[in-house]
């Protein structure tokens, strides 16, 4: 299971729409690697400025990489976290996640760092099995 649902949160869903802020608290409290990652991330954008922050080191271990899979790849996850920390999220090689401020004036970087061309040069031999 990706997600460690509470019974209130599963009975709230059973009953009809689930407040997302105890969606997002699921989800940090379920997934905390991949919750850390994006919230470090975030702050550096913040403190840094600059287009995007990301992160290219390899998770510790497969667990930590099922983390980052199961947020980024469940539209429901990543949708919350968009809103919730208010930036576009990108993820390359199973660790290589971005976060991009909400400003049209980074959607040309964003296009190239989701790019075909850019998936293929941020291949790696290592990489492949991930």
């Amino acid at each position: 299971m990706s997600l460690d649902v509470s019974p209130a949160l599963l009975a709230q869903a059973e009953r009809g729409e689930v407040d997302e802020a105890a969606f997002v608290d699921c989800v940090r409290s379920s997934l905390p690697y991949a919750w850390e990652m994006i919230s470090s991330l975030v702050a550096q954008l913040k403190v840094d400025g600059g287009d995007f922050a990301d992160n290219q080191t390899p998770p510790p271990s497969e667990q930590a990489r099922g983390q980052l899979l199961r947020a980024l790849a469940s539209d429901a996850i990543r949708g919350a976290l968009q809103r919730h920390f208010g930036v576009r999220l990108a993820f390359q090689n199973c660790h290589r996640v971005a976060v991009f401020p909400l400003d049209p004036v980074v959607d040309e970087t964003l296009a190239r760092f989701t790019s075909p061309r850019n998936q293929l040069l941020n291949q790696s031999p290592e990489l492949r099995d991930c």
